[in-house]
Order: C-alpha cells, then structure tokens, then sequence
C-alpha cells in the first residue's frame, strides 16, 4: 500500500469520526426521544390488554356456547352428557409409582417415579398435562368422537386409591346410556413398574357407525429433559417398537421420522436415556402409525413421539381391548424380568452382535456381582476395569512378544532392503516373508490379540451412557458419572467441545497420549507419511469427543489405558528382554521349517503340472 493510499484512509476514518460527533442528538434529544418510547410503551400495553380482554371475553362466550344443551347433543350427540363436567383426578399409587388418572378423558394425566429425582432434584414426571393427548377416537351415529374432550366416570366415587400394600383396580366409564358405555381399567400391582389397562367397549354396537372396521387408541407425549447433559440425553431418546416374534427397531434421534407399520408389533416405547414409557399389547397391534419429532437443542422438549393404534372392532355387544404400561427405569434385569418373550430390555442400546453379548453376559454380571459389596460405583469400575485387564493380560503379553520380535528383526529387514533395490519390491517382500517364516514370526502377531479386545472396548463404549445403576451417582470431583464431569465452566461454548471442562476427559487424553508414544518407540519400520501424526492427533481428538460424554466412561478409558501403560512399562522391563528375544529366533532358523498341510498339496499339485507339461 502507497503513502497516498494511507493518507487517503486516514481522512476517511477522520470524516466519519466528525460526522459522528457532530450528528450525535444533544441531551435535551435524547430525553425527549426517551419520553416518547416510553409513551409508546405504555400505549402498546394498554392495546394488548384490551386485546387480551377481548379474547378472554371471546373464549368465555364460547365456553358458555360450549354449555349450551342443544350444542352439546349436536356435537356429541348420546356422549353429550359427559362432555360439560369439571376435571377431577384419581391416583394410583405403590411404591415405586404414583399415577394420577383425570376423570377427563378417562387418561393417564401423569406418571411419578417415586425412587427418582431429575438432574436438580425435581420428582421425575414421566409425562403430564394437556399437551399430550391419551384416548379413543371413533365415530358414533355420524359424529367424530374423541374421548379426550369428554369426562368419565369413577363409580366408586373419585378418591385417592392407595395400592401400596394390595393390588387394586380403577374402573372409568364413558356413558352413553343404559349398559352402554366405554370402559378404561387401570390394574397396579404391589412394588411394580406395571400397569395393566384394559380396554372395553359394551353395548356399543347400535351406537359405533357399522361401516366402521377398526377404533383408533391414540397416545403422544412431550418428552422432557431430565438429566444434566441434554446433549448426551438427546442421544438416546428415541421411539422404539418391537415386532411380533422378531427384533426391536427405532425412528431413530434426529430429525421429524414417521413410519406406518402394516405388520403386527408387539409393544411401542417412548424411550429416554434412563426411563422408558411402553405400551404393550397383551396379543398385538396390528396396525400402528408412529411418529418422532426432534424439537431442537434450544426447545426444553427433547422430542415428540406419537402413536396411532388401530384396534379391530366387529360389532359385538362386548369387545376387549387387554394391553399393560410399563413405566420405569432402563434397567436391565428390571426389564428382564417381565418377561423374555416380550424383550423389553432391548430398548437399552447395549451393542449388536459381539458388543451386546459381551455386555450381557460378562460387564453387567460382574457390575452387578461387585455392587452387592460396595456402594461406591468409582471403586466398583476400578476394579471391573482391573478385572477385565487381567483377564485380557495374556492377550497384551502375546501382543507385546510379537512387536518385541518384529523390532528385533528390524536390522535383517534393513539388510534385505538394501540388498533389493526398491524397483524389485515383489522381490523384497518375498525376502522379508522368508525371513519371517524361517524364524516362525507373523506380521499380524501383535495385531490379532488387539482385534480380540476391541469388543470390550465397544462393549463399554454402550454400556456407560446406558447404566442407570452411574445416575446421579459422585465421584471424586464428579457429580453424576452417566454425565459429564465439570471442573471448571467456560463463558462461552466452543462447537464439537462445550463449555465446560471435563477433568477425566483430560486424564483420559494424556494416558492415550503416553501410550501413543510409548507405541512409538516401539515401532519396527517406517511408517506412512501423516500417520506418526495422525495417532498423536488421535488424543486431541477424544478431548474433543468425550468432554460431553459420560464421566464413568472418561473414567473407565483412563483406567483401562493407564492400566495398560503400566502392564506394557512392566512387560518391557522384567519379561521380555530383546536380546533373549533375538537369540530364540536365531535358534529357530537352524530348525526345519515345518509346512502346513495345505501348502503341501499347493507344491505337489504345481509338480504334478510341471510334470504333465513336459
């Protein structure tokens, strides 16, 4: 830039900074500018109370509309009597649920986990209020009915019901004259997370249009955040279905998903990160609409699920409808125990295939054998962690072995390298694949018993966020070890990290990064350009990951690798020493080499072709 150039900024900066100065309103302005704004404001309160009066006048001439007899029967019609009441509630109550029931449509208003809070220790309402819609729809002498908009009966009268100490039953009627009705049953057990609700239609018949081949159960919910990482929360709130005699699926977490399902299913789930709501079908569903909406990170509803049941009707006098709630935790033999046939732990993400079994049969039986003993859940992954590295000790002793000798083979490959130029490189790798065979060493050795652990560490990967056994349970510095842990809150969020700072995510990184170096010393060969760097950013990358993630996970891949550098420290310094380790495959090189059956058959079938040939 030239010094005209300079010069010529410099006024233009001078200009606007006068024309500032001398355009600025004085104080006499700006006080008369405030008066009129606050004018304003008062004016424009008073328009919107007005309009506010207007609409409450409106609302209350519809509602008094709404009364009106002729209205009602008109809208209603044989339901009309059930449609102008007053909302009362009932409770069902033992002692692991509280279920309030609203004499308005007969619902289920609200569900409580009596043994759960919420992140800021609130009681945990599964879901509740008008927003979500629970009830029937049908047609009944040519009117669309909805049982949401009309009262039921208790005929018991409306009362508390105190299911603590035996099993009780609610009965809501729906009238629609004599032995004509719709019935809700609400059955709940002693120390149960099961309701049983039961469905019935009698004397609807005459009334129900006759054309009409199927009644519609309707059941959608706002579900809201409970934990304190909403993000981890988001990730495993989704709306899952099982299919009769088959696997369980999803609408998946993001996103607006429908899906119309023409094949029986079994039970739907409204599933969070720790609690679940199911409906389950005593036979099947044979017709089911579902639909999952993501409200977005800045909503205080995570998602919306919704359900559409089509429930077959013939016209009888009587029809049933027999289907249970399951409202409860993700625990896993919780879930398990209300049946195998019904799968209904299977809503807990745990890993498919090798993941899932491992977590099954070997991480949750030994977190459940050590919680029997201890309270301390950082003391009992301590030594689950422990536990599983002494298990996979041999594996990180063969794997150790087999680098050992590859690195002391490394001066033999240097010499076959410099004795092949690198045009002949087939040439070269048959050397080196030589040199290999003589002295019984496999490339993949140390790569093999690696392969072996990595359905551990998936395994743990889905079974920290999901183990509801880690909720709300402290640690150290950490609050709650199925979130994430906070040392330090930051005044602004950073994309991808957060804003706060997660300790464990810290330690987790730098034992990562002392492994990755002490891999590196350890190396045979050159590597590809970018990856020495590559596995050094790999670190920095699981800062960036895990920093939201559950601190019971952070804490177990600090362990599990720290463990593992002091095993490896261990290995190097007392078992495996290299010069032993030369000196066993200098041996094994006088030794025949012994060929496998298979490669027998390879040289006595291509002699067999020379030997036709000539």
């Amino acid at each position: 830039m030239d010094k005209n150039s300079i010069w010529g900024l410099v006024i233009i900066g001078a200009i606007l900074i006068g024309y500032t100065y001398l355009t600025k309103p004085s104080a006499e302005e700006i006080k008369a500018k405030q008066t009129r704004d606050s004018i304003a404001k008062v004016e424009q309160a008073r328009d919107l109370q007005l309009e506010n009066e207007k609409l409450s006048a409106l609302k209350a001439i519809e509602a008094e509309k709404q009364k009106d007899p002729e209205h009602l029967q008109e809208t209603f019609g044989v339901f009309s009597s059930a449609a102008a009441q007053k909302e009362e509630f009932i409770t069902l109550e033992n002692k692991l649920v509280k279920i309030k029931v609203s004499n308005k449509g007969g619902r289920i208003y609200s569900v409580q986990l009596k043994d759960y809070q919420t992140h800021d220790s609130l009681p945990l309402i599964l879901w509740e209020g008008d927003k979500n819609r629970f009830g029937m729809t049908f047609y009944a002498q040519n009117k669309a009915i909805d049982t949401q908009d009309l009262y039921f009966t208790n005929e018991e009268g409306i009362e508390n019901i105190d299911a603590s100490s035996q099993q009780k039953t609610l009965s809501m009627k729906l009238s629609a004259g004599d032995d004509q009705y719709l019935e809700y049953v609400y059955t709940l057990a002693p120390d149960s997370y099961m309701l049983d609700f039961d469905i019935k239609a009698i004397g609807l018949n005459n009334i129900i249009s006759r054309n009409q081949s199927t009644l519609t159960f309707n059941w959608q919910a706002d579900l809201y955040g409970k934990e304190k990482g909403r993000k981890n929360e988001d990730m495993y709130t989704a709306l899952y279905y099982k299919f009769h005699e088959d696997d369980v699926d999803d609408l998946g977490i993001s996103g607006e998903k429908e899906e119309d399902l023409t094949t029986q299913v079994k039970w739907i789930a409204f599933k969070q990160q720790f609690f679940t709501s199911a409906l389950i079908a005593k036979n099947t569903f044979k017709g089911v609409k579902l639909k999952s909406v993501d409200m977005g990170e800045h909503s205080p509803i995570l998602k919306n699920f919704s359900a559409e049941i089509s429930l077959p009707y013939s016209g009888d006098v009587k029809e049933s409808y027999p289907m249970q709630f399951y409202f409860g935790p993700n625990h896993y033999k919780t879930l398990r125990k209300y049946g195998k046939d019904i799968q209904l732990e299977k809503v807990i993400n745990l890993g498919w295939g090798i993941f899932g079994w491992v977590n099954k049969y070997l991480v949750i039986e030994v977190f459940n054998f050590l919680e029997k003993y201890m309270s301390n859940y950082g003391l009992i992954i301590l030594l689950l962690t422990i536990f599983i590295k002494l298990i996979l000790s041999p594996l990180t002793y063969k794997s150790y072995l087999s680098s050992a000798k590859m690195r002391v083979l490394k001066p033999q490959i240097d010499e076959i390298n410099e004795r092949i130029p690198k045009d002949k490189a087939m040439e070269r790798q048959q050397a080196t694949m030589a040199l290999y065979k003589k002295v019984g060493v496999s490339p993949m050795g140390g790569c093999l018993p690696m392969l072996v652990q990595m359905p551990i560490l998936f395994a743990m990967f889905r079974f920290f966020p999901s183990s509801i056994e880690l909720r709300q349970k402290s640690f150290l510095w950490a609050s709650d070890l199925s979130s994430y842990d906070s040392i330090a809150q930051l005044p602004w969020h950073i994309p991808m990290y957060g804003d706060h700072i997660s300790l464990f995510c810290i330690l987790m990184a730098i034992t990562n990064l002392v492994y990755t170096k002490m891999n590196g010393q350890m190396q045979t060969s050159t590597q590809m350009p970018g990856m020495q760097a590559m596995m050094y950013l790999m670190p920095v990358m699981f800062l960036v990951w895990f920093n939201n993630y559950a601190a019971g996970l952070s804490y177990y891949y600090f362990i599990a690798t720290l463990f593992t550098v002091v095993q490896t420290w261990a290995i190097r310094k007392w078992m495996v020493d290299d010069e032993k380790v030369l000196a066993m495959l200098e041996a094994s090189k006088k030794k025949p080499v012994k060929k496998s059956k298979f490669q027998q058959r390879l040289e006595d079938a291509a002699k067999q072709a020379n030997q036709r040939k000539k």
